[in-house]
């Protein structure tokens, strides 16, 4: 990382953290990132969901919520970008303060509610970047005061049909009353029956877009296997493991640790990599999976691949290293791979 990147970073810590934030997408929007290589190397490319992607590293959901910096994150590396969530209506999401960082911990607490400026203008930024190269997806969620969860899904999906490469069902938020109950066997029966009925019927006879589910870390062994099953049954093509969870481990050093909300960052690595495993295991490899949690190195991103991710994303780590990360990460996954003797990403897949 450069000495502009790491002073611009450190810069950044010392404001409050949610302020912080809207500082760096004004600073992306202004033309201020970093700027990868056209390549970092074709060993790196890979499929996932039916996708094909530069490289494995994606930015998660969360970071650009009204989709206004895609192509700034795109330039900086990241081999796609999952903009979002966004909601029909635009929403203000919780009081604040709601996003804190644990630096102590390289984590981060959020209980920001999906704040986001609704899909009018979600919609415009991604009709604004059509023509533009790079994979940008969206990541859907319901407003809290919604009368019918599913319903705004659905709404989403239509609204940004032939506009977003891929799609993710965003179920597993705890930061919206309710909203992960949408992960029990009946109701995501309804959700993804729905959200399939009407895949059907925006793709006609043309090729679907990619569908994704997001799933919370917070799950046991037989959940993990029904999810999976439902999952292929009703024609997802890849599955996030994971979001934030509710868990506070025991390890946790900062005076922030018992504020409400999601934690991300380096404690969520280990539980959130284990999640992955058995999501792998339980799927068999019929199903795509991207690994989300804790993402701070190339030696994690590779365990994750190793645990049976086709792909990963990140976002906490971002706020402690910067967005210059993603050249890091990519830099060394590819060592990694030579140095045990891959030639792609799919080779190590699972292979952990």
């Amino acid at each position: 990382m450069s000495l502009f990147y790491k002073a611009g970073t450190s810069l950044l810590r010392s404001l409050p953290a949610e302020r912080a934030h809207k500082t760096t997408i004004k600073a992306l929007r202004a033309g201020l990132g970093p700027k990868a290589p056209a390549s970092m190397g074709a060993a790196l490319a890979t499929k996932v969901g039916g996708l094909s992607l530069p490289n494995p590293v994606g930015l998660a959901a969360g970071f650009d919520k009204d989709c206004d910096v895609p192509d700034a994150m795109l330039a900086a590396g990241f081999g796609f970008v999952e903009c979002g969530t966004v909601t029909p209506k635009p929403q203000a999401g919780n009081p604040k303060p709601r996003l804190f960082r644990l630096s102590e911990d390289a984590a981060v607490i959020n209980r920001m509610g999906f704040n986001n400026g609704g899909l009018d203008h979600f919609e415009g930024r991604l009709k604004a970047r059509q023509g533009k190269s790079g994979i940008v997806g969206a990541n859907l969620g319901a407003n809290k005061d919604s009368t019918d969860r599913v319903a705004d899904y659905v709404t989403g999906l239509e609204r940004l049909w032939g506009l977003s490469d891929y799609f993710t069902i965003n179920i597993s938020s705890p930061n919206t009353p309710g909203l992960r109950d949408l992960q029990a066997k009946d109701a995501m029966d309804e959700l993804l029956g729905r959200i399939n009925e009407a895949r059907a019927a925006l793709a006609g006879d043309k090729p679907s877009y990619p569908i994704f589910l997001k799933v919370a870390p917070d799950l046991e062994s037989a959940q993990i296997e029904r999810i999976v099953e439902q999952a292929r049954t009703y024609g997802m093509n890849a599955i996030i493991v994971s979001n934030t969870t509710i868990a506070r481990p025991d390890s946790l050093q900062s005076a922030h640790k018992g504020e409400g909300g999601g934690l991300s960052g380096q404690p969520l690595f280990e539980k959130s990599t284990e999640i992955l495993a058995e999501f792998y295991a339980a799927s068999n490899g019929t199903i795509d999976l991207i690994g989300v949690g804790g993402i701070g190195s190339g030696a994690q991103a590779y365990a994750k691949i190793r645990a049976g991710a086709s792909a990963i994303q990140l976002y906490s780590a971002l706020v402690y290293q910067g967005p210059a990360l993603v050249q890091e990460i990519n830099r060394d996954l590819l060592a990694r791979l030579k140095a045990d003797g891959f030639e792609t990403i799919a080779q190590a897949v699972g292979r952990g």
